[in-house]
């Protein structure tokens, strides 16, 4: 079923017209005319009851003996025939602030994450008629959404950090997981006739049982990767120091004067205090 649009009449002559039939069934009747006066009391009254206020950015479905006869989303006062049955539906952008899940990520990890998302009714006639609550419907399918989004992809990789191509995770791949979950709540809830305008993830984090163990992971990790850092420096100074030694002449080292140098020049850019060196003021040789 979709949407299909109610074309509806002004309501402001008609609201006059009926106040004024009212007006007059009750004057007839005090004039002694029961029957005329009725007769006119009551047209007046149905072509009020035909009357409907239309907001900026609502709109009304109607149906008329279960049958959908449109959906009226011109504001201001309308009227339609008195026998549709009519609902109100608001067209405004809703935000729905998920709360937080506990589910496990690909690697089995206990993990906290929830999502905002924001959404407004796109096609009332699906939102009335294909759901049973179209608000529940979203809470519930974004909610699947994001724990089949969680189950999906890792919280953080576990690779060498040295790998170039490696997964999306939920903590790196921000956007990318965004994107993701974008796209699936739109496949979910356009049966329902919803619009997703945006959504992301607004808490992750590990489970509290496991916070700590993976906080000190991810620190030995940093060291780690620092320590890397430094050694490919250092090799690269050392290389570069005994190759403008031998170029310029400057001194002649044998093999086991030249590990000597590369191992206390290690030690010298590699530690993590300053060294203190230990002058020889005699020879090269002993």
């Amino acid at each position: 079923m979709n949407e299909k649009e109610l074309r509806s009449s002004s309501g402001y002559a008609l609201f006059g017209l009926g106040l004024l039939l009212m007006f007059g069934g009750v004057g007839l009747v005090a004039a002694g005319s029961a029957l005329g006066g009725g007769l006119v009391f009551g047209i007046g009254f149905i072509i009020l009851i035909g009357l409907t206020v239309i907001n900026p950015n609502e709109a009304v479905v109607t149906t008329f003996f279960g049958d959908y006869m449109g959906t009226m989303k011109q504001s201001g006062l309308r009227w339609v025939n008195p026998l549709f049955g009519r609902k109100k539906i608001s067209l405004r952008a809703r935000n729905l602030n998920g709360q937080k899940l506990k589910v496990n990520d690909k690697l089995g990890n206990p993990i906290e994450i929830a999502a905002v998302v924001v959404w407004r009714v796109g096609d009332t006639a699906k939102a009335s008629f294909e759901v049973d609550d179209y608000v529940k419907y979203v809470e519930i399918q974004s909610e699947a959404a994001v724990r089949h989004l969680a189950g999906v992809y890792a919280y953080d990789t576990m690779e060498d950090e040295d790998l170039q191509i490696q997964e999306v995770t939920l903590r790196d791949g921000s956007g990318k997981i965004n994107e993701m979950l974008e796209a699936e709540l739109t496949e979910r809830l356009s049966r329902a006739g919803i619009d997703v305008l945006e959504s992301r993830i607004s808490h992750l984090a590990y489970a509290p049982e496991i916070a700590g163990a993976m906080l000190q992971r991810q620190q030995a990790s940093a060291v780690v990767a620092a320590r890397r850092q430094i050694v490919n420096g250092a090799v690269g100074m050392v290389d570069m120091a005994l190759a403008m030694l031998s170029e310029k002449g400057i001194v002649q080292l044998d093999e086991e004067r030249k590990a000597a140098m590369v191992s206390n020049l290690l030690v010298v850019l590699c530690g993590e205090k300053a060294a203190t060196p230990i002058l020889n003021a005699g020879t090269l040789y002993p």
